[in-house]
């Protein structure tokens, strides 16, 4: 049967052939300047709310301090960066930090199963370092340009505006890769217990650089002191029926009394480059990198001790992006992160406005001048530093009176890049599967327990082809986790399996050849045809 449904298309009228995968430069990447389709989807997500939060609205922040050990692990920090805000023992850098909820609207309650956002500001010597994380080490998605979907499927029906779970597992079905961050999300995982209690890590993959210019991949974790504690669901009921900010309460009622919370900064490291001995990509947000291949390294250590004078001011109004790096942290070609640095920033220009650098809780720390050759917009209230003659706002100038550019690094890093521009599926898909089932496995009882009684109501709630095709992923993780779920939801476990493979993806526990688009040709069939 010819498929009669509406084609889609961007808001100029054009038809989206591919609407799975950004643009890039090999199946690697990186991603290209001239992503349009991305670019227009992405923008116009960011400007879906005013001014509220598009994700991440329901929020609470804390000031505090980060201090470096000087190493990382054992080694002298300055053999893998040169980042001074890693590498100078002892030094207190100003930080502040913003905790938050991601699908839930501003006054939603903090016991919701959601991930929790742990965005971080360094305000160091060289400028603010923005960590933007969760708590959850992965994610649902890979692909940036899949980002508006998610949240879409996980928002209100547009028509109801209720949240539904059989859009949430409509979405998932398509994406094996989510498995592993439901299979976290509907445990206990999902609803932390407070903020001081919760885990956060960058979730990305970064690059760290030395002084000689080598670069090594890089994983950020936060692990908090007090350990790590989470709520079932009638825990959570329980406490919502009282209270709906319990998480922001506790925070600020500890840091008040002088419990001030800490976390150990740590990195997971792995040599730069494609790494093809591993089942998985380095650069695949989906996934883990296991601790006992790549150990967590402490750096430092994170400690708030300070709540905000102003809610609004400062919690409000703070804003962060994955692309505020400062020299010795550097972008991996992960392509999350490549489409999150376009869209956080393009985000805060638009929901507070062309200046929000310039309010104090965004701005460098008081040691660091601001000099550029930015003007004017909506709120400007300062001027930013100048050269001797303020005639001159532009670079360069041959009167050599405005603003010079800094003096180059001896020895910068270069990353090769070499592949066809095109649209391509990640090929190392063995994991989507395997790392879930180890997660279910590595749950305790009880934990399991909650997993199945959380998903078992959720089915309950979706039509069968959804149903279905979630008890064949969930079996394929581990084939007890997908038994439970189909005998506590009734839903027919031989019919599930009889089920094939997602079109144009991997078998379960098999990869894709590399260098496949997503049109499910290979790039070089095609340049040898």
């Amino acid at each position: 049967m010819s498929d009669q449904r509406p084609i889609l298309t961007t808001r100029q009228g054009h038809p989206v052939r591919d609407n799975q995968s950004t643009r890039t430069v090999g199946e690697r990447g990186p991603a290209t300047l001239e992503n349009y389709q991305f670019i227009e989807k992405i923008t116009h997500f960011d400007r879906e709310r005013i001014p509220e939060r598009v994700v991440h609205a329901r929020g609470a922040g804390a000031h505090g301090y980060f201090e470096a050990y000087g190493k990382i692990g054992d080694e002298p920090a300055s053999k893998y960066t040169r980042a001074r805000v890693l590498t100078e023992a002892g030094v207190r850098t100003p930080t502040f930090v913003r905790f938050s909820t991601v699908a839930g609207a501003k006054e939603s309650p903090e016991t919701e199963r959601d991930p929790r956002g742990f965005a971080v500001k360094f305000k160091t010597v060289d400028g603010n370092w923005d960590l933007v994380g969760n708590n959850l080490k992965v994610f649902f998605i890979r692909d940036a340009i899949k980002f508006p979907d998610m949240i879409h499927a996980f928002k209100p029906d547009p028509v109801t505006n209720r949240q539904e779970p059989w859009r949430f597992f409509d979405f998932v079905a398509q994406h094996p890769e989510s498995i592993h961050m439901v299979t976290h999300l509907k445990s206990p995982w999902g609803i932390p217990a407070n903020y001081r209690e919760m885990e956060g890590s960058g979730v990305n993959t970064y690059k760290l650089v030395n002084d000689k210019g080598e670069a090594v991949l890089c994983k950020f974790h936060f692990e908090p002191k007090l350990g790590v504690r989470n709520l079932t669901s009638a825990q959570a009921s329980e406490i919502q029926a009282k209270d709906v900010g319990h998480a922001t309460r506790d925070l600020y009622d500890n840091i008040t009394a002088g419990n001030f919370p800490e976390w150990e900064f740590c990195v997971q490291i792995m040599p730069d480059g494609p790494n093809d001995h591993l089942s998985f990509d380095p650069l695949d947000d989906t996934k883990l990198w296991p601790v006992e291949d790549f150990p967590l390294l402490p750096v430092g250590r994170l400690v708030l001790d300070r709540v905000p004078d102003n809610f609004f001011a400062e919690v409000e109004q703070s804003a962060f992006g994955t692309g505020v790096l400062v020299d010795g942290i550097d972008f991996s070609d992960d392509k999350m992160l490549q489409g999150r640095t376009l869209s956080y920033s393009d985000t805060q220009r638009y929901r507070v406005g062309a200046n929000y650098l310039q309010l104090p809780i965004n701005a460098p720390q008081p040691g660091v001048k601001v000099y550029s050759n930015q003007r004017d917009g909506q709120m400007t209230y300062s001027v930013d530093g100048t050269g001797p003659n303020r005639h001159i706002n532009y670079e360069p100038s041959t009167l050599a009176q405005g603003l010079r550019e800094a003096d180059k690094p001896a020895h910068e890093y270069h990353q090769p890049v070499e592949g066809k521009l095109g649209r391509y599926q990640t090929s190392r898909t063995e994991d989507d599967y395997t790392q879930a089932g180890v997660r279910y496995r590595s749950f305790q009882d009880w934990e399991r327990d909650e997993l199945i009684s959380n998903l078992v109501g959720d089915m309950k709630q979706c039509p069968e082809p959804i149903q279905l095709r979630m008890v064949w992923h969930f079996w394929h993780a581990d084939e007890d986790y997908g038994r439970r779920v189909a005998e506590g939801a009734g839903i027919d476990l031989q019919k599930a399996l009889a089920l094939p493979p997602l079109p144009g993806r991997a078998a379960p526990g098999k990869r894709l050849h590399a260098e496949t688009y997503t049109d499910g040709t290979q790039a070089h069939r095609v340049a040898a045809e």
